[in-house]
């Protein structure tokens, strides 16, 4: 089973791979995963733990706090592949891919078929550029759009919103548990069904 992090800088999408019994992330440079370029990061944020057949993570008394998919954790969470992590300002996400030869070059640059988007109608590439767009804001906490957001800039109900994202959920094979637009956004842009680029685009 192998594992990394998708590090989003200022820079780009970096891509670490993850290995040994643990993995702190936090500002300081001797850090596994260090976050230099975000100040509300700590020194030592937050630690990854290998059980083998998973990670999880745990806030280590950071100032500004540790969340999975847009919820604040006070315990050790085990993490589940997509799961959406933030530290101070920081977007980094999780990503497990099963691999018979445990490597992970080949898994984070030589997609499968399962890496591909799914096939989708010109609509439900439009709701996914609404629900993504505010991920390339300004914002230090961006959010994706909520259901009554979408509606109004897509000029349909909500119940409509929430019937597409439905079919995205499924064609995406998003959980039910959890925040499922986090996850649906940060499958659409790890699986390229939108780009940042288009996003970018889009909203300028």
């Amino acid at each position: 089973m192998s594992s990394h992090l998708e590090v989003w800088k200022p820079s780009g999408r970096e891509l670490v791979a993850l290995s040994g019994p643990r993995v702190t992330l936090g500002k300081a440079p001797t850090n596994a995963v260090s976050l230099e370029h975000d100040p509300t990061v700590s020194r030592l944020h937050a630690i990854l733990e290998n059980h083998g057949s998973a990670w999880s993570i745990r806030d280590v008394g950071s100032r500004n706090g540790t969340y999975i998919n847009g919820e604040k954790i006070d315990a050790e969470r085990v993490l589940r592949s997509g799961d959406e992590l933030r530290l101070g300002k920081c977007r980094l996400v999780f990503q497990q891919a099963r691999q018979s030869d445990e490597s992970l070059e080949e898994a984070t640059i030589v997609p499968d078929a399962a890496q591909l988007p799914p096939r989708l109608t010109r609509r439900e590439v439009d709701v996914l550029m609404v629900l993504c767009r505010p991920l390339v804001s300004d914002d230090p906490f961006p959010e994706p759009a909520s259901v009554r957001r979408m509606a109004g800039e897509l000029y349909v109900t909500e119940a409509a919103v929430k019937q597409h994202l439905q079919n995205l959920y499924d064609k995406f094979s998003i959980p039910t548990e959890g925040d499922r637009r986090v996850r649906l956004a940060n499958e659409a842009l790890r699986r390229g069904a939108v780009t940042i680029a288009q996003l970018r685009e889009s909203g300028s």
